[in-house]
């Protein structure tokens, strides 16, 4: 049995703006970094077994403490990377409104058939991210924290609980920066323990 506590990391200067950051590299703000002293504290007393995280630095920023605190080493894996949001990169939601207006259109209504222009298949991000936690759960027994995103997190949570991929923005508007969301795995099989849940 493995308990997987998937963190969105801190929050970024893109936060106030609601910017779409997929691959893009975006500094936290010095509420994120906040964030990540606090939960660092958490893990400290969590009895985690294992710290894993995204490559991307807003991610790699938030887990290091918590894995510092923890005494364990912070593992790194590319699968656990956001979604590229493609031509919505680095735009808010009313910059693709006049930008992109049929496709942002599309995409509020299907975000997995329809997503952004140019970005990454929903159906595959899930895929990737998933297959990672399944390794992690795998190689790991006890409680794993898992720093990563918004996105791929909602994705994760969907298609370990059975709910269509598409529903994805309806069930879950967002996941809060630095917000607890445990999952159980035991014997190929998941609960959901807790979501988005305060330190």
């Amino acid at each position: 049995m493995t308990d997987l506590v998937l963190v969105r990391h801190g929050e970024t200067v893109w936060h106030d703006e609601n910017r779409y950051a997929g691959v893009s590299e975006v500094e936290l703000s010095a509420s994120g970094l906040r964030q990540a002293v606090e939960l660092a504290a958490w893990a400290s007393s969590a009895e985690l077994s294992a710290v894993w995280s995204s490559p991307q630095s807003r991610a790699v920023r938030t887990a290091t403490p918590c894995a510092d605190l923890a005494g364990l080493p912070l593992r790194v894996d590319a699968r656990l990377r956001e979604l590229d949001f493609g031509e919505g990169e680095g735009l808010t939601a009313q910059e693709m409104r006049e930008r992109l207006p049929e496709a942002f259109a599309a995409f509020g209504i299907d975000p997995v058939v329809d997503h952004l222009p140019g970005g990454e298949d929903p159906v595959e991000a899930a895929a990737r991210f998933v297959a990672c936690l399944r390794d992690i759960g795998d190689a790991q027994e006890g409680r794993v924290l898992v720093v990563a995103h918004n996105t791929v997190i909602r994705l994760a949570v969907c298609q370990l609980l059975g709910v269509p991929l598409r529903e994805y923005r309806r069930l879950f508007p967002a996941i809060g920066n630095c917000s607890l969301t445990e999952i159980r795995m035991t014997d190929g099989r998941s609960a959901l323990l807790r979501l988005n849940a305060s330190i």
